[in-house]
């Protein structure tokens, strides 16, 4: 066991010295790595967060049902009845034309704009709330309720909510679209990598297995290279991201202030960031693994 650790301790140490010894080179590898990573997994954690204020701002979805402007009482109790017999209906309150043109004198700020119309503009309506919220449910309750007498217009006030879902959906699978692609890129970036390095020591990796030295061994420091490059690219991508989210929510704290609003874009959890992390130094190790046994294949076959 002391052997096994001696021998991966100095795989990483001279790993650790190639990195030295090409600063330049392996800064601006590195960089690229991260930039590249940092694009899906910046735009997944913006999907997150508006899928969070979705549902932070979206209340359960209504069904507004107006009635025409010259129904009487009677017509809009005959509603109610049905309202109340119906099986997906599961409760509905009443907004007089009246109650209504008093909440819009008082939360427009135009009460003498209001007082002076010559008569109220506002139908009678009723807000639903269905038994199941499922899209198809709730537009097949709309679409009856539109057919009833005296009833003007049904709006579902939810809507916007099921499109932003939908929209935030197809984001997903472009997402991950992308990271396929940047995976593939990173891989390829380690192959190149890895091949420049075993080309510049080809000789010296022919002499030690003269000498007795196996694949394992030679593979080595390799691997660590191509892993210690991933995982500092993935750790490059967390800082970009982490700093990106500390600069939207300073620009935030202001505009939360003036809306009253507390909404915060959120960083990236720490499953995400310990994914962030892992996975590139896991690309970039099979990136180096295919890389050093396509050309360890070449010499063995000479």
């Amino acid at each position: 066991m002391t052997a096994w650790f001696s021998q991966h301790g100095r795989s990483v140490a001279q790993t650790l010295q190639r990195f030295a010894r090409t600063p330049l080179g392996s800064v601006l590898n590195i960089l690229v790595i991260g930039i590249a990573l940092s694009l899906p997994a910046g735009l997944y954690l913006v999907i997150d967060n508006l899928k969070s204020a979705s549902h932070q701002f979206a209340t359960d979805p209504q069904v507004s049902v107006f009635m025409a402007l010259d129904a009487d009482h009677t017509e809009v109790a005959r509603v109610a009845v049905r309202l109340k017999q119906n099986p997906r209906v599961q409760s509905f309150k009443l907004v007089s034309r009246d109650q209504a043109l008093q909440e819009l004198r008082q939360s427009s700020g135009l009460g003498d704009v209001v007082d002076s119309l010559p008569r109220n503009p506002l139908p009678d309506a009723y807000v639903v709330n269905s038994k199941d919220n499922s899209p198809q449910a709730l537009e097949a309750l709309r679409d009856e309720m539109a057919q009833w007498p005296r009833v003007a217009h049904v709006q579902l006030d939810a809507a916007w909510a099921r499109r932003l879902d939908a929209v935030l959906r197809l984001a997903q699978l472009i997402v991950a679209g992308l990271g396929v692609l940047l995976a593939v890129a990173l891989l390829a970036i380690t192959f190149n990598t890895i091949r420049l390095q075993v080309l510049t020591r080809r000789d010296e990796i022919e002499v030690i297995k003269l000498i007795g030295a196996t694949d394992a061994y030679i593979r080595r420091p390799f691997l660590y290279y191509g892993a210690l490059q991933g995982c500092a690219g993935g750790l490059v991508a967390w800082l970009i991201i982490s700093g990106g989210v500390w600069l939207v929510n300073h620009n935030l704290g202001e505009l939360s202030h003036v809306y009253a609003s507390l909404f915060a874009f959120k960083s990236l959890a720490l499953t995400d960031s310990i994914f962030l992390l892992l996975i590139p130094g896991l690309l970039g190790w099979i990136g180096a693994r295919l890389s050093v046994g396509r050309h360890l294949a070449l010499i063995a076959s000479k």
